[in-house]
């Protein structure tokens, strides 16, 4: 490959490059995820798409709000890879951070809403080789 070119992963039935940019808030987009708090997160955020199969590529975390870059497997959504990630690390930060509690509404950290967008990655010749040469992979595949 190219140099520039995304490194495309594989399962049994797909070969694919998915990658989502995720963005979201505490609860009023109040200036909380600071200090341990942040460092904590960071390391929950990537434990925890690691854990449902994601590769977090850059993460940053601000005091009010998140960035997370990750590549992602073709049989999750985007909208099941979010909730997991701000399911998981609200349940644990507020355990472990209980002065948490008292910056948050009824215990809820995060917002409900979030943003994402797909991050493209190739051109419209890398679409056109993969179905032009299709027949030639099966061949290939079946020894033909």
């Amino acid at each position: 490959m190219k140099s520039g070119t995304p490194k495309f992963s594989s399962t049994r039935h797909a070969k694919h490059f998915i990658a989502y940019h995720f963005v979201w808030i505490p609860k009023y987009r109040r200036d909380i995820l600071v200090g341990k708090v942040a460092e904590r997160l960071k390391e929950m955020l990537k434990g925890y798409a690691k854990e449902i199969g994601c590769e977090v590529i850059s993460l940053e975390v601000t005091p009010d709000h998140v960035h997370v870059f990750l590549r992602a497997k073709p049989n999750l959504s985007p909208a099941q890879i979010v909730n997991h990630l701000k399911g998981k690390s609200a349940r644990k930060l507020l355990m472990e951070f209980p002065e948490l509690r008292a910056k948050t509404t009824h215990g809820r950290l995060w917002s409900r809403s979030y943003f994402v967008a797909t991050v493209g990655c190739i051109t419209d010749e890398v679409v056109k080789h993969y179905i032009e040469t299709q027949w030639e992979r099966e061949l290939k595949r079946k020894g033909l």
